[in-house]
């Protein structure tokens, strides 16, 4: 077709994007309104109560650690394969493809999580105003917008969702601002929600690990600023910069909104009032959204509420379009290294990894038919399962990424002690505990809770129902596909790791 490349010839388009830009991809795959209003208020309940934002502040740091071997690594190799390009750089090629296998899990779960979670909300604003349509009919709709801006050049799907994130990220700072200057019920209570001891309160397979489980959930994609390395401007220094300020403005926008609604609702109330507001019908969490949305009416007023309950739409979207963009360039990196077929190397005049878009969407509309085929619901099974599975599968490959840069810089120049050795270490260790924290309360976090436990008891951790650890075993299933793979195929050329860019 005159509208793609050759493989051979088949290249992202150059010098697109600038730090803002790639910010605002990883910004948005956090879909922060998204997680305020569905995150937060069940953190709080089943989690450590008004301490949740230190929960978000412990997580920041962990990834913090991670950023710096990550971006030191960055700054040696630029590739649209990101993560497997690094692994395959420190532990060899066949641990690169499996990583990649892992990856490719990891994009496409979280995307059809997202696409469940925007698919009920769509239904349930829409019925609200008499206009009552399937969940799936609107993810087919969602599926078709978000397809159509990926085949579009990158800094399109920048400016869009450049807007739809200022919007939401603007929206909560005031609601915020109002409602710290107003000082709430009880005052504003730094301790209740960052000491250490009621932050770590309950321990790591009790309350503290839960929020902290669900704190990890909500910074998956921030890792995504490499991906888009051959497509910015000075990648060198633009993955780097956008790397810091991703996790600096997730990490900021999480602790300090989350701490503005325990001040709304007063610290020593936090539980009782996130069940009292989110509740319909008597029954407490039904309508998590509703805690946020409340206090923005009571703190700003009700425009905002009624604003903000757009924005969750516009929030999922803008995530559905980052993860995207994300997963097509993981299957364009991972077919010019020859792990799968050539044709998904293809890009189109604009640029865009055409290949790449067209199976991440053939994929996640399959995926999604056969959820309604089966009467599934979005929410409940094909967000929460696919979600968590999502988190496990980049947790382990953030651990590999760790260790791969502490064994390359090892043999290579090009980083100090602190970003080669010390810090990846730091973030292993943390990313480990990260990854023993979700697979303890996957039950919980998944709703995949073995017959007559209850999740919410810390003496339910590992309690999994056979469905339970078939999800959590999905990332090392794929693993170890990828593994056979890359020994196996024998195809793969150097494009597989290396800098593209030198």
């Amino acid at each position: 077709m005159s509208s793609t490349q050759t493989t051979e010839d088949g290249k992202l388009s150059k010098g697109r994007l600038g730090v803002a830009g790639i910010v605002f991809f990883v910004v948005a795959a956090s879909a922060p309104m998204a997680g305020m209003t569905g995150v937060v208020p069940v953190a709080t309940v089943l989690g450590n109560g008004a301490a949740v934002p230190g929960a978000y502040v412990f997580v920041g740091l962990i990834l913090l650690l991670f950023s710096v071997g990550f971006t030191a690594m960055s700054h040696k190799v630029t590739n649209a394969g990101a993560f497997f390009a690094y692994v395959g750089k420190g532990l060899g090629v066949n641990m690169g493809v499996g990583s990649a296998f892992v990856s490719i899990l990891a994009y496409l779960t979280v995307q059809l999580a997202v696409f469940g979670f925007f698919g009920a909300m769509m239904n349930i604003t829409f019925a609200s105003l008499g206009l009552d349509i399937n969940w799936f009919i609107w993810c087919v709709i969602g599926w078709l917008a978000v397809t159509f801006l990926s085949l579009m050049s990158v800094e399109v799907g920048a400016k869009f969702l450049g807007v739809l994130t200022t919007l939401e990220v603007v929206s909560m700072f005031i609601v915020a601002v109002a409602i710290l200057a107003n000082g709430g019920p009880e005052g504003l209570n730094f301790q209740a929600s960052f000491d250490p001891s009621l932050v770590f309160a309950g321990g790591f397979t009790g309350t503290a690990g839960i929020a902290i489980a669900f704190a990890f959930a909500s910074f998956i994609g921030f890792e995504s600023t490499a991906i888009y390395g051959e497509e910015a401007k000075d990648p060198k220094k633009a993955v780097r910069r956008a790397t810091y300020w991703a996790v600096g403005i997730i990490a900021g926008l999480f602790a300090i909104v989350s701490f503005a609604m325990m001040t709304g609702m007063g610290a020593s109330e936090a539980i009782n009032q996130t069940l009292e507001r989110s509740s319909v019908d008597g029954n407490p969490l039904v309508d998590p959204a509703a805690v946020l949305f409340s206090l923005a009416s009571e703190y700003v007023g009700p425009w905002m509420a009624q604003l903000m309950g757009i924005l969750v739409i516009t929030s999922l979207f803008a995530g559905l379009l980052a993860f995207q963009n994300a997963a097509s360039r993981y299957f364009f990196a991972m077919a010019r290294g020859g792990v799968l077929p050539a044709r998904l190397a293809n890009t189109n005049r604009r640029g865009a990894p055409a290949g790449g878009v067209w199976t991440t969407s053939i994929i996640t509309l399959i995926v999604m038919g056969l959820f309604a085929i089966f009467a599934l619901d979005p929410v409940l099974n094909l967000f929460y399962w696919m979600s968590t599975v999502a988190v496990l599968a980049i947790v382990l490959v953030e651990i590999f990424v760790s260790i791969a840069v502490i064994a390359y810089f090892m043999k290579n120049e090009g980083a100090n002690v602190w970003q080669g050795k010390i810090a990846p270490a730091l973030a292993a260790i943390g990313m480990a505990l990260a990854m023993y924290l979700v697979v303890a309360r996957f039950n919980l976090l998944a709703g995949t809770v073995a017959d007559g436990v209850d999740p919410t008891l810390p003496e339910s951790a590992f309690a999994l129902s056979p469905l339970g650890w078939f999800l959590v075993a999905l990332p090392l299933i794929f693993l170890v596909i990828g593994l056979i793979s890359g020994v196996v195929n024998k195809k793969e050329n150097k494009s597989l790791t290396e800098d593209i860019l030198s």
